[in-house]
């Protein structure tokens, strides 16, 4: 049974600018070590950086306004085969456990301005 559903739309650009701004302060208190490393690999870090906030958003929508989530304790990881996973810790894992979500499906796309994540929990 599907528990809850969330899309979020990005601007690329946005994730440049905050570089450019705040340095990596603002990456640093929004992604994990893991998740930083992963996009900085990249040549252009700003579209993945741009689909793993959408899909924390996303995450944040499924769940709806019943708790206040830390960003960092979502992390979003890519799998050899391409394919995104979540995993959740803290609050967010406590959360899972007492509403039975058993799997939460999530998409990451990206095209030239904007990068979007939805998330789909199952219980």
């Amino acid at each position: 049974m599907i528990y809850g559903i969330g899309i979020d739309l990005v601007k690329i650009e946005r994730m440049k600018e905050a570089h450019e701004k705040w340095g990596m302060k603002f990456f640093e208190r929004v992604f994990t070590v893991n998740e930083i490393e992963y996009c900085f690999q990249k040549k252009v870090p700003y579209p993945s950086l741009s689909v793993r906030f959408a899909a924390k958003e996303a995450l944040i929508k499924a769940i709806g306004s019943e708790i206040s989530v830390n960003m960092k304790h979502i992390e979003i990881i890519s799998h050899e085969s391409g394919r995104p996973s979540l995993i959740v810790k803290e609050e967010v894992e406590e959360f899972f456990k007492v509403k039975k979500i058993k799997h939460c499906h999530i998409s990451l796309s990206h095209e030239r301005e904007y990068g979007v994540g939805s998330v789909v929990l199952e219980t």
